[in-house]
C-alpha cells in the first residue's frame, strides 16, 4: 500500500493538553487513558505486523485499522458498527489517537468480511503474545505476580447467544431462554487470578459444550508459561475422559463436575460421613472407572438431605432424599473443600455476562461466520484491554 494513500486517514499523534475549558469539548474523555495505554503497548503496530492483510494499493484503511477502531468502539459501549463509527466522530478523540478521518460502518463491515480462517487464528495468537509481554511487565513493575505463578486455576465455560435473521454458522442447539431459536455457542477460558479471557472461540449453535475442547486446551496450554501447572475447572459439560487424559498427560490437573445420570446408584453404595460444622451435609470419596476411560479416577462427593414435601399419603418407611454434588479431580482436596472450590466458579459466569453486556460479544453480526468471528475476537480483546489496564495499575476488578 502506498504511504500517501493511508496518510489520508492517519496523522502523527500530538500531545494534547487536557483541562476543563469550554473549548475542544469531548464526550469520549474516558477513552483517552485507553488510547494512551494502547499506544504504549503498541497495539496498532502489532495488529499490522502479526495479522497481515493485503488490500488494494488505493485502500485507505487496513484490517488493522478496522480492528483498532472497533476495539475502542467496544470499550466505549458501542453495540453496532454504526455506533462504533459514531464514537469516532468525536474530533478530540481522533486527534489524540492520530486519525484524520475514520471509515463508516459500511466500510468497517466490508473489511471484516475479507477476513479468512488463518487470520482469525492470528488474532488469537496476537492476544496471547500481548498478554505474555504484559504479564512480564506487570511482574517487573510489581503490580502482579501472575507470570510467576506455579499453579493457575482456569475456568472454562460456554454461553449461548441467540441470533435472528440469516447468520452463517448459526444453528439450533441448547438454548434455555429461546428454545428452538438459532444461536451461536462460544467457548471461553478465564484466568481466575486476573479475570481476563485467556482464549475464546466462536462456535456454531449446535456445538456441544465440550466440542473441540481438546484442541482448544492444547492451543491455550501452548501459549502459557511452561513452568505453570494448570488446574482446569468446568461444569459437567466438560466431563469427558479424553479431556482428563490430555490434562494428565501434560502434568496438569482438573476439578470437573460429574454427570450424575448413571451414577446415582453408585452414590448410594458409598460410605457417607457427616461434615464437621455443616449440619445436614455428608461427604465421601471413591475411585471409579467410567466406560472408555481405561483407568479409575478419584471422585469426591457431598450430599444434603432435602426437605420432603408434605404428602397426604403416609409412607411405610422413612426414606430420606438427598441432593448430590459430585466431582472428579486430581487435587488433594477433601470432598467439602472441593465442593467449595468448585463454587468459586460462579464468578466465571459473571465474567461471561460482562463480556456479553459490556463488550457485546456476538452482538455485532455481518451475516458471515468468519467476519463475525473477527468481531468476536475484537470484543474479547476489548474486554482484556480493560483487565490489562487494571493489572498494570494493581487494581483488582471483581
Amino acid at each position: 500500500m502506498k504511504k500517501n494513500t493511508r496518510s489520508k486517514a492517519r496523522a502523527r499523534t500530538k500531545k494534547v493538553h487536557i483541562q476543563s475549558t469550554e473549548r475542544g469539548l469531548t464526550s469520549q474523555a474516558g477513552l483517552i487513558p485507553v488510547v494512551k495505554f494502547l499506544k504504549k503497548r503498541g497495539l496498532l503496530d502489532a495488529l499490522e505486523t502479526f495479522v497481515p492483510h493485503a488490500r488494494g494499493s488505493n485502500a485507505v484503511y487496513q484490517l488493522s485499522d478496522a480492528m483498532y477502531i472497533t476495539v475502542l468502539g467496544f470499550i466505549a459501549g458501542a453495540g453496532s458498527l454504526l455506533k462504533v463509527a459514531a464514537v469516532w466522530s468525536d474530533g478530540v478523540l481522533r486527534r489524540i489517537a492520530g486519525w484524520i478521518r475514520i471509515p463508516d460502518d459500511t466500510s468497517l463491515g466490508r473489511i471484516f468480511k475479507e477476513v479468512n480462517a488463518e487470520q482469525i487464528s492470528l488474532m488469537e495468537a496476537l492476544q496471547h503474545r500481548l498478554r505474555s509481554a504484559l504479564w512480564k511487565d506487570a511482574l517487573r513493575a510489581g503490580t502482579s505476580k501472575v507470570a510467576a505463578l506455579r499453579e493457575m486455576w482456569i475456568d472454562a465455560d460456554s454461553t449461548v447467544d441467540t441470533v435472528f435473521g440469516h447468520q452463517e454458522g448459526a444453528a439450533k442447539g441448547y438454548n434455555p431462554e429461546k428454545r428452538g431459536a438459532l444461536s451461536y455457542h462460544p467457548i471461553m477460558a478465564f484466568c481466575c487470578e486476573t479475570k481476563e479471557v485467556l482464549q475464546a472461540w466462536l462456535r456454531a449453535g449446535n456445538a456441544y459444550t465440550s466440542n473441540g475442547i481438546i484442541e482448544f486446551m492444547k492451543q491455550l496450554l501452548a501459549h502459557l508459561p511452561n513452568r505453570t501447572r494448570i488446574i482446569f475447572r468446568g461444569d459437567s459439560g466438560f466431563f469427558a475422559g479424553s479431556l482428563l487424559a490430555m490434562l494428565e498427560s501434560k502434568g496438569h490437573g482438573y476439578l470437573i463436575k460429574v454427570k450424575l445420570k448413571n451414577l446415582v446408584a453408585l452414590m448410594g453404595k458409598q460410605v457417607w460421613t457427616p461434615i464437621p460444622n455443616q449440619p445436614g451435609w455428608e461427604q465421601c470419596e471413591f475411585e471409579h472407572e467410567c466406560s472408555g476411560w481405561g483407568k479409575p479416577r478419584r471422585f469426591v462427593a457431598v450430599r444434603v438431605e432435602e426437605e420432603k414435601q408434605p404428602s397426604k399419603q403416609q409412607e411405610l418407611f422413612d426414606n430420606k432424599e438427598y441432593k448430590y454434588f459430585c466431582y472428579v479431580t486430581t487435587e488433594p482436596l477433601c470432598p467439602w473443600d472441593a465442593h467449595k472450590k468448585y463454587g468459586e466458579r460462579a464468578t466465571c459466569e459473571t465474567w461471561v455476562e460482562e463480556t456479553k453486556s459490556q463488550m457485546g460479544i456476538c452482538h455485532i453480526r455481518t451475516g458471515e461466520f468468519l467476519a463475525n468471528s473477527a468481531l468476536f475476537q475484537c470484543a474479547i480483546l476489548a474486554y482484556n484491554v480493560m483487565r490489562w489496564m487494571a493489572l498494570m495499575s494493581a487494581i483488582r476488578l471483581t
